[in-house]
């Protein structure tokens, strides 16, 4: 009888040791995620809600050669967050698309939890949205669906954090305020700020923020 305590005790030291070892072993492969998806893309790691494992699975999703994809729309489709079409006669719905790739599909709910968290902007159209009817089920569609288009972006322009500081450094030369972008382009001051130190993705702004600042240093 005496002997099963100690045998006992034999198995947890053992699972004890094995435990160690296995969080160990997490912990240097983690670290390795973290060094390859930081190199392979630094804009989509950069982007708020996006850690190793969300950043891993979307990469590895897209591929070696994201160039594939003909669109964001593609894209969207192999995630599973596109719209389908189930209207019936005067009823025009959507409902939620089941296929494409589950685990990407996964990494954007997760970016989009996070954000609904932690977001001021993504709180602010949670609450526009809650406010309109819409569960909060159908906003989390929504989000999914514009996290697609941003992640598609980024796939397509890894070097983004770059576009900031050259987006300051233009308006900065042609001797313009943050201010005044902020009127001209109706969006927050600190937006402006954040897109320009690279803090905050907005494929859409940035595109209306380059073309505005063509316009004026064409001038």
């Amino acid at each position: 009888m005496s002997a099963v305590p100690t045998r006992r005790t034999d198995w947890l030291q053992t699972l004890s040791r094995r435990y160690q070892d296995l969080s160990e072993e997490m912990a240097d492969l983690t670290k390795l995620l973290d060094e390859l998806t930081k190199e392979a893309n630094p804009a989509l790691r950069a982007a708020k809600g996006v850690g190793v494992d969300v950043a891993s699975i979307l990469l590895v999703a897209a591929g070696s050669n994201c160039q594939r994809l003909r669109n964001e729309s593609a894209f969207a489709a192999m995630c599973g967050v596109s719209p389908i079409q189930a209207s019936s006669g005067q009823t025009n719905r959507h409902r939620l698309n089941r296929s494409g790739n589950r685990q990407a599909n996964n990494a954007l709910w997760r970016i989009a939890t996070v954000r609904m968290n932690t977001d001021e902007e993504t709180r602010t159209y949670l609450a526009r949205r809650t406010a309109q009817g819409k569960t909060k089920r159908d906003v989390t569609c929504c989000l999914k669906r514009h996290l697609a288009r941003e992640v598609f972006w980024l796939l397509q322009n890894p070097a983004y954090e770059e576009i900031g500081p050259r987006l300051r450094t233009t308006r900065t030369s042609a001797h313009i305020s943050l201010q005044v972008v902020s009127d001209n382009l109706q969006v927050t001051l600190s937006k402006v700020s954040r897109i320009e130190r690279g803090l905050q993705h907005d494929p859409e702004f940035v595109e209306r923020y380059e073309a505005w600042l063509d316009n004026q240093t064409a001038a």
